[in-house]
This record gives structure tokens, C-alpha cells and sequence, in this order.
């Protein structure tokens, strides 16, 4: 249960605070709802129904600091996650995003990073889609730890690679 003034992390749209529970009537039937706003674009609302283990599956609560300095010092020992096949590959990157988990965003980033590592020494990019998951999953992660660490988002990278293990 969240209570209003928390802040929480809303999937892949990023960093909420809870500003009221109310009830209202979306669906022909009046249920209670978690009102989120983001933090960095007011007008982005979002009614989360408290009834819906869905819906709250992609509500979760910012790490504090030290979980932080914890998810970065387990980076290196993060397996990768490349699948040959695209379509495949689209699904559980797809999965990834969806379900939020800090080691698979980790894991999923990591991946990505050396992969384009290894094309750009073949002169090759990353294929678009790759590219789009890969920015989605730094957008997730750095907005978080930036919120967590109290600095700015810029210094995210910055901060990660000091604090590698």
C-alpha cells in the first residue's frame, strides 16, 4: 500500500508522486485509484487502480542510495542477454521494460553497450529497435538513480563508472 506524498517509480513513464487516492467512476463502476504525477512533466497524470494486481505490478518504490551503490557494485557480475533472433530478442527486451526489474534493466543496458561496442569496431550500428530499448532502459535506470543519489541525470554515467566494482 502506498500513501499519498510517495514517490514511486510508474513503469517505464518514470518517477511519480502519489498525490491522492480517490475513487472514480472510469468504467461504469467506481473503484479506487492511486493518482500518479510525474514528477518532471505535471500535466502527465495516471490512475492507477489499487484493486489491480496488474496495474500495480509497474508501481515500486525508488531505491534508496544504498541500494544504488549496490545494484552497481553486482554490474559486472550481470550476465548478458543477446538473442540472434529479432523477433525473439523484440519479446524479451519488450518483457523486460514491462516488468521494470533493475537487474534485467542492468543486464539488458550492459548487453546493449557491448554489442554496439562490438559493431561500431566493424563499423556497424546497433539495429534501430535495439537502439530504442537501449534508451528506453537508461532513461528508466538513470532517472531513478539520479532521484536516489540526489544528482542530476548527466552525472549518472559518471557516477556508475567511479563506483564500479
Amino acid at each position: 500500500m502506498y500513501n499519498v506524498g510517495d514517490m514511486v517509480m510508474y513503469g517505464a513513464f518514470g518517477i511519480c508522486k502519489i498525490t491522492a487516492i480517490e475513487k472514480r467512476d472510469f468504467t461504469g463502476e467506481e473503484q479506487e485509484y492511486y493518482i500518479l504525477r510525474h514528477i518532471n512533466y505535471d500535466k502527465n497524470i495516471f490512475y492507477v487502480p489499487t484493486g489491480s494486481e496488474e496495474a500495480l505490478s509497474k508501481i515500486h518504490r525508488i531505491c534508496s542510495k544504498a541500494e544504488v551503490d549496490e545494484l552497481i557494485s553486482q554490474m559486472n557480475s550481470e550476465g548478458l542477454i543477446w538473442i540472434d533472433n529479432d523477433i525473439k530478442r523484440k519479446e524479451e527486451y519488450s518483457r523486460i521494460i514491462k516488468d521494470a526489474d533493475k537487474h534485467e534493466i542492468i543486464r539488458l543496458i550492459k548487453t546493449l553497450y557491448l554489442r554496439r561496442k562490438e559493431l561500431a569496431e566493424s563499423k556497424k550500428k546497433l539495429r534501430s529497435a535495439d537502439e530504442n530499448y537501449l534508451s528506453l532502459a537508461e532513461n528508466m535506470l538513470f532517472e531513478e538513480f539520479a532521484f536516489a543519489l540526489n544528482i542530476d541525470r548527466s552525472e549518472v554515467v559518471e557516477y556508475i563508472e567511479k563506483h564500479i566494482a
